[in-house]
């Protein structure tokens, strides 16, 4: 068996994946399924941005680009970068891909060599441990506790790196929990970044535009920027501008020959992104955001619904996150109980198959992010589906003995 054969065998599918579309399809199958565990915005993409996809079909834009993205594109992905987080990079420090999974999982594939570890913040997302895996290294987990509104500590950095150490990935706002990175929180993170100069920063920011009650966001290279040539930023439009189908991601890194490996690794992948979503994505980069606003205030409404309700129901425990579009909450208080059919809730696990098979609500199990005993809801979705979802998990609870 090849080593990558080999690796291949401990990866799981994409548990939050896997939940969608067994929601789907207990949907089709006529259950009355209410589905909070999609990570996807419910609005449609703006129309400006509609409209210059629709206007780059018509303007032939319809034939391959240069694998890394087209120079529009990347100019655009530039000004970003420079009016949003005061970075400045060329277009040889910059790579665009399909989606920003393909980025982390090109870096990865660049970089890694068996036994090389990768630090990673749990809550994680769900792909992060995998990827790693997938090319022999090693994710090296660090706990973020509850009650730092799930966020590590320097401490806890310095303690994990070792000098096998190639990664630590920083993620904020945060998919599972909505936390953020304050600017004292990141610039205690870099300062211990600083003293192990073979260790490189990955900070997906793909929540960046997605925060609340004036929180402030900042990125590891704009912290510190002597980190600058050591840190790839990840980020895309799928999440601030609804454009989860169209698949773009990119990443910049002051290191070009980290981007040059990148771009060669993709080259023999996908080749390059979609032609007709560049054009798009530049608009969405460069247009008016003027939507942003509106989507904004109806997240943390939304938010603002989930954690009240949860928080009223007894065993239920549930934090008021920064930003993204979802809640953590803890479900530590239902542990132990029993279900109407006689199953003793052992885990998140087993609590939330119980939501979606005996209360026909599907979120997703705190396992599945490196953290539990919680749980994740998406509060991407219309109040009423958000309304009624906390009222089977009133109800469920209230079923449990």
């Amino acid at each position: 068996m090849s080593i990558l054969a080999n690796c291949l065998s401990s990866i799981k599918p994409s548990p939050t994946i896997a939940l969608t579309t067994k929601a789907k399809e207990l949907k089709a199958a006529g259950k009355d399924i209410i589905a909070l565990g999609a990570g996807e915005p419910d609005f449609n993409t703006p129309d400006h941005i509609i409209e210059a996809g629709i206007k780059a079909m018509h303007d032939g834009h319809t034939k391959y680009t240069p694998v890394g993205g087209t120079p529009q594109l990347k100019q655009a992905i530039i000004d970003k970068f420079k009016r949003d987080n005061n970075l400045t990079y060329s277009a040889n420090q910059i790579i665009a891909a399909a989606g920003g999974k393909q980025v982390i999982f090109n870096a990865m594939l660049a970089t890694i060599n068996a036994g090389d570890e990768v630090i990673i913040p749990a809550p994680y997302w769900v792909s992060y441990p995998d990827i790693v895996a997938l090319f022999g290294g090693k994710p090296v987990i660090i706990e973020g506790a509850g009650d730092n509104n799930f966020k590590i500590t320097a401490g806890q950095l310095e303690a994990a790196i070792t000098p096998k150490t190639k990664w630590v990935i920083l993620n904020s706002p945060s998919n599972p929990t909505g936390a953020g990175y304050s600017y004292d929180e990141l610039k205690t993170l870099t300062d211990v970044l600083l003293k192990h100069p073979h260790v490189n920063i990955m900070a997906d920011d793909i929540y960046e535009h997605l925060v609340y009650n004036g929180f402030e966001f900042n990125t590891p290279a704009q912290v510190e920027p002597k980190l600058f040539d050591r840190t790839l930023t990840i980020n895309g439009v799928s999440k601030a501008y609804s454009m989860t189908g169209w698949r773009l991601g990119y990443g910049a890194s002051g290191n070009a020959e980290l981007i040059k490996a990148m771009t060669t690794i993709q080259s023999q992948s996908t080749t390059n992104p979609c032609s007709i979503t560049q054009v798009a994505a530049a608009e969405a980069l460069n247009g008016d955001h003027s939507f942003l606003t509106e989507w904004k205030t109806a997240f943390k409404r939304r938010r603002d619904l989930v954690v009240n309700a949860l928080n009223k129901i007894e065993g239920i425990e549930c934090k008021t996150p920064q930003g993204a579009f979802y809640v953590y909450p803890s479900c530590a208080g239902v542990i132990g109980k029993t279900t109407p059919s006689g199953k003793t809730i052992n885990s998140s696990q087993d609590f939330c198959e119980y939501l979606l098979e005996e209360h026909n609500l599907a979120v997703v199990f705190g396992e599945a992010f490196g953290l539990a005993p919680y749980f994740r809801i998406s509060y991407a979705t219309s109040d009423a589906a958000l309304e009624e979802g906390c009222k089977r998990v009133l109800k469920a609870v209230e079923s449990l003995s």
